[in-house]
C-alpha cells in the first residue's frame, strides 16, 4: 500500500468529521458543500481500492492475510456513502452527527488497513 495515500485519506476523513462534527454542534444537518467533501473522502478511498487490488493482482500479499485486507479495503470504500446516505433521510443536526462518526471510524479503518498490510 502507498502510505502516503492510507495517511492522506485518514486526515482527509478526520477533517471530514470535524467539518460535520461543527455543524451537528451548530444544529445543522448535512449541507451540499458537506457531500462535496464527502464525495473527495470517498475518491480518495476508490484510489485506495484500486491501488490495494492492482498490488495484490502483481502478487505482493498483505502481512496478515489478503481476505481481511480486502475486506477492510471495501469496508473502508463504503463507509463515507453509507453515512451519506443515511444523512440524506435524516436531514436534522444527526444527519451531521452520523457523518462525522463515519469519518472517525473511516479513519481508524485507515490505520488498521496499513497494520493489515505491514504487518
Amino acid at each position: 500500500m502507498l502510505d502516503a495515500l492510507t495517511l492522506a485519506t485518514g486526515v482527509a476523513a478526520l477533517l471530514l468529521a470535524v467539518w460535520c462534527g461543527w455543524a451537528a454542534y451548530r444544529d445543522q444537518p448535512t449541507k451540499d458543500w458537506h457531500f462535496i467533501g464527502m464525495a473527495v473522502v470517498t475518491l480518495l478511498t476508490l484510489v485506495q481500492l484500486v491501488v490495494g487490488v492492482v498490488q495484490l493482482a502483481r502478487g505482493e500479499e498483505p502481512e496478515q492475510g489478503t481476505v481481511i485486507f480486502v475486506a477492510y479495503l471495501l469496508g473502508s470504500f463504503a463507509c463515507v456513502p453509507a453515512a451519506g446516505f443515511m444523512s440524506l433521510a435524516e436531514r436534522t443536526r444527526w444527519g451531521s452527527v452520523t457523518v462525522a462518526a463515519s469519518g472517525v471510524v473511516l479513519a481508524v479503518l485507515e490505520v488498521r488497513l496499513y497494520d493489515i498490510w505491514k504487518g
